[in-house]
């Protein structure tokens, strides 16, 4: 297949800002990357950085106002869906495009049945008989790994367990045979046994239905686990893009070069992890030029002073610092 039929999700240039009486916060500020059909990509960095904002433009819901869509485009499909209005962008959500949340406890309403829920999904978008909705719904949570689903149906969210939930959130998700799940920080509440297990269940649920996934999280842990290509995003901006081999094993950018310095591993036992010096720049106020630039060892004058261009090192490997494209620099804390 021509790699361009191969892309189903291509975001151009994307801006989202946020204002208020006397600041804007340019939270998406320029990011651009695709999701290929079958393939998982991960959105990686920070708390802060605009993963999230950046999921809930694919969607359709950034709240407008305070919320702007300033520019760019999102492409599913071929099909700009920042043009579609809230009708036409409700026939996308949860049929075409799903989304798995952070935090199923906020996401699931307390007042309805799983049962509900589940065939809620089902019902908005097929017409099929009530019986197909309760047997759909059935199978649903036995796909997701719930024991005994028949009788999960009837029970409330608050009976079930925290790694339930999140398999009740991807069931959801499921419900309509989407082509593309987002899913946002799915595992960041459980414990690292259930993290791994949804981990294991949304990858073996990908192949089975041959779904395209982008994965949003701060862990590189998890990408490590999941990704076939990583956009490394920082400021509301890509930072770095590859294949998960490229991103690992040869980092250009001083941002995730510093990211997997701080991870742990067994040669470092004992020794003291890595720390980023400073914080993620608030989006109201970032600093001109590169916006890594006060945390970066590298930084030059031109870093300050001058957005910097995306550097490519082949097979789709880009990396937005010149200094370390035209240096030669070495990794630092490896």
């Amino acid at each position: 297949m021509h790699a361009k039929n191969n892309i189903l999700l291509s975001i151009e240039d994307l801006k989202v800002y946020f204002r208020s009486e006397d600041e804007v916060a340019r939270a998406v500020d320029g990011v651009s990357f695709d999701v290929r059909r079958e393939e998982t990509v991960c959105l990686v960095g920070e708390s802060g950085c605009g993963k999230t904002v950046t999921a809930l433009s694919v969607m359709g819901l950034v709240p407008i106002p305070p919320g702007e869509i300033a520019g760019g485009r999102v492409l599913f499909r071929d099909q700009n869906l920042l043009d579609y209005n809230d009708n036409e962008m409700q026939k996308i959500r949860g049929n075409q495009i799903a989304m798995v949340f952070q935090e199923p406890l906020t996401s699931l309403n307390p007042v309805f049945t799983i049962g509900d829920q589940i065939g809620e999904a089902i019902r908005t978008h097929e017409d099929v008989p009530e019986s197909e909705v309760i047997g759909r719904s059935e199978q649903l949570l036995k796909d997701v790994g719930i024991a005994s689903p028949a009788e999960r149906l009837n029970d409330y969210p608050h009976q079930l367990s925290g790694g339930q939930r999140q398999r009740v959130m991807i069931a959801m998700a499921l419900a309509c045979g989407p082509d593309l799940i987002i899913a946002d920080e799915p595992t960041t509440a459980l414990d690292v046994t259930v993290q791994a297990q949804i981990l294991r269940l949304l990858g073996s649920i990908q192949k089975q239905r041959s779904m395209s996934v982008l994965y949003i999280t701060h862990d590189l842990g998890v990408v490590s686990k999941v990704a076939d290509r990583v956009s490394v995003m920082y400021a509301g901006i890509i930072a770095e893009q590859g294949n998960r081999q490229d991103i690992f094993n040869d980092p250009k950018h001083p941002y995730t070069q510093a990211l997997l310095a701080s991870l742990p591993n067994r040669e470092k036992r004992g020794q003291r992890l890595y720390s980023i010096p400073g914080t993620v720049p608030n989006p109201a106020y970032k600093p001109g030029g590169c916006p890594f630039h006060p945390r970066c060892q590298y930084a030059i004058q031109i870093c300050r002073e001058q957005y910097p261009a995306m550097c490519g090192y082949g097979n789709g490997h880009n990396a937005r610092c010149p200094v370390i494209f035209d240096g030669g620099r070495k990794n630092w804390g490896r």
